[in-house]
């Protein structure tokens, strides 16, 4: 299997600076540790596959400036991390695989995977699964019960030649974002796959649903 590089888009989990929708049904508090546990949760599940050097692990963080997310990064374990900066989703996602195009280059990493850090439920066949669909396929795509997705891999192909195809035309946060995405590539010959679909926490009811 191809090494890829994960690319983990976490959010600081400082008292209502995280979770806000949630935070209105149990509080500013309780929204800010579930964040916590969820993104220690994502980087221990992605520490698995680093472990036997199927991935690398850059966490993009948002919500801190560069030396507290140094200090951050570090407590989890992480050596890479960028700020995420500024601009919708795309972009952002966008900017990350700029920056680490020559880390990707130096050490023949050829797929970019991204995850966020809303899934109790991730675990290390997700990554795994990706990493080996990504040998016949250019697009991996985790559908959310939201309309988006949960995770989004990328080929060498894509990264390359067509970085764009990903992130254009797309309304961020809206129920289309998985369709729109697809809508993409539709006229190209990239092939794409499905993963099974999760639910991304965002609110009291996605909890519940789990209960």
């Amino acid at each position: 299997l191809d090494k890829a590089l994960l690319i983990i888009m976490a959010k600081w989990h400082g008292f209502g600076r995280c979770k806000t929708r949630l935070s209105r049904d149990i509080g500013k508090r309780n929204s800010a540790k579930i964040q916590s546990v969820m993104t220690s949760h994502t980087i221990s599940v992605a520490k698995t596959l680093q472990k036997i050097k199927l991935i690398d692990i850059s966490i993009a963080i948002s919500g801190l400036g560069k030396k507290n997310c140094r200090r951050w990064s570090q407590e989890l374990g992480i050596k890479k991390f960028n700020l995420q900066g500024q601009g919708c989703l795309g972009e952002r996602m966008k900017r990350q695989i700029i920056i680490n195009k020559k880390f990707c280059n130096q050490n023949k990493i050829k797929n970019i995977i991204f995850v966020g850090t809303d899934l109790p439920d991730l675990c290390h066949l997700d990554l795994l699964n990706t990493i080996r669909e990504l040998k016949q396929n250019d697009l991996i795509l985790g559908p959310s019960n939201d309309g988006g997705y949960w995770l989004i891999g990328l080929s060498e192909e894509i990264i390359s030649r067509h970085l764009h195809l990903p992130f254009i035309n797309i309304r961020w946060s809206k129920e289309n974002v998985l369709q729109n995405t697809v809508d993409n590539f539709a006229y190209t010959q990239y092939k794409y796959k499905f993963l099974d679909e999760k639910t991304d926490i965002d609110k009291i009811i996605d909890i519940e649903n789990r209960m």
